[in-house]
């Protein structure tokens, strides 16, 4: 099994930053795609940004150029970098990874954190 403790999550005025944290433990041999999802009261939940091992980042439009995915590799933990927040970014923040946990096979599973709150004054 592999678990994902997120944190970084709280309370920001409008224009201000967090950095949100996701981090793996279990049986894991690699990991290709981290990702961030968020899902605000009454909304679908939303891919906000994904990164690859091959190098390749994706963003929503709604967050272009505020948003920035990083990945460490030899912690198994993937970043969020949120800034000029506003407070349409407000939601529970998701972070999942799809995670290869045997050297000898070649299969991936994905898993979910737990969520953390962020929450953006005007």
């Amino acid at each position: 099994q592999v678990q994902l403790v997120e944190s970084g999550g709280g309370l920001v005025q409008a224009g201000g930053s967090l950095r949100l944290s996701c981090a793996a433990s279990g049986r894991i041999f690699s990991i290709n795609a981290m990702e961030w999802y968020r899902q605000a009261p009454g909304k679908q939940r939303e891919l906000v940004a994904r990164s690859t091992n091959d190098g390749t980042t994706n963003y929503a439009d709604s967050v272009k150029g505020r948003f920035t995915i990083a990945r460490d590799n030899a912690k198994n933990t993937a970043y969020l970098q949120m800034n000029s927040l506003k407070p349409d970014d407000t939601a529970v923040y998701y972070c999942r990874f799809s995670v290869r946990n045997k050297i000898l096979t070649a299969t991936y599973t994905n898993y979910w954190g737990q969520g953390t709150q962020v929450t953006v004054s005007s």
